[in-house]
């Protein structure tokens, strides 16, 4: 399953009030482990950055003169993004941003049925609890130390680590817990398991190892299992 974490930052909070988007991050996962492969821009708003945006992201009128606008760049973003799922935070808005850039291009809009909103996820979750992502980065043990002002490819890095959590915490991560029943059987069976004398022979074939060596390097230099 392949999603594409996204994140938007922008002039302001309304893009029927004349706001733009000013930076777009993208990183791709692959059955929810990231893959390696992002996708990062910074753009010319063709407007002026009031204070108050500046403030959030750090991204002034002057930094973003020189960026190649929305238009030089679409293309390349839509194949980026193309047939994966989108995962982002507060959904509508970066949503209702990249559809505004993408209907001044007169190109086809992104689709609500292939966006997954994570703060929705969140509230079902969590309902009655605080769900801004720095408070589900703190919730999850996601480290913020880098996070002095939102910026969209680092939000979409803590993102991507929330997010697993939201979908299955330690069983996404290849890591299983055992509760109430299954530890009593554990407890009760302990002195019954012994290990055994001689340990089985890997049944694994040379193709196999190399066919899962193959797969593994497609996931880049990010993958979980080079860990390991």
């Amino acid at each position: 399953m392949r999603e594409i974490v996204l994140d938007t930052e922008t002039t302001g909070l309304d893009p029927f009030d004349g706001h733009r988007v000013v930076e777009i991050g993208c990183i791709e996962l692959l059955n929810r482990i990231p893959t390696g492969r992002v996708w990062h821009c910074h753009l010319n708003p063709e407007r002026e950055v009031p204070y108050q945006a500046f403030e959030v992201h750090g991204l002034s009128t002057e930094f973003l003169r020189d960026k190649p606008r929305f238009a030089e760049l679409a293309d390349d973003m839509l194949t980026f993004i193309e047939g994966a799922m989108l995962v982002m935070h507060n959904a509508a808005f970066d949503f209702g941003f990249l559809n505004a850039e993408l209907d001044r291009l007169s190109r086809p809009l992104l689709h609500w049925d292939c966006v997954v909103d994570t703060l929705a996820l969140a509230r079902r979750r969590h309902p009655g609890a605080p769900c801004s992502l720095d408070a589900l980065c703190k919730r999850y043990s996601v480290d913020l130390s880098e996070r002095e002002k939102h910026g969209a490819l680092l939000d979409c890095r803590l993102l991507a680590g929330v997010y697993v959590e939201l979908v299955g915490g330690h069983q996404a991560r290849l890591e299983f817990a055992v509760n109430g029943t299954q530890a009593a059987l554990v407890g009760a069976n302990h002195d019954a398991i012994k290990p055994r004398e001689r340990p089985l022979a890997s049944r694994l074939t040379a193709v196999e190892i190399e066919a899962h060596r193959a797969f593994v390097a497609t996931l880049g230099a990010e993958a979980l299992w080079l860990r390991y």
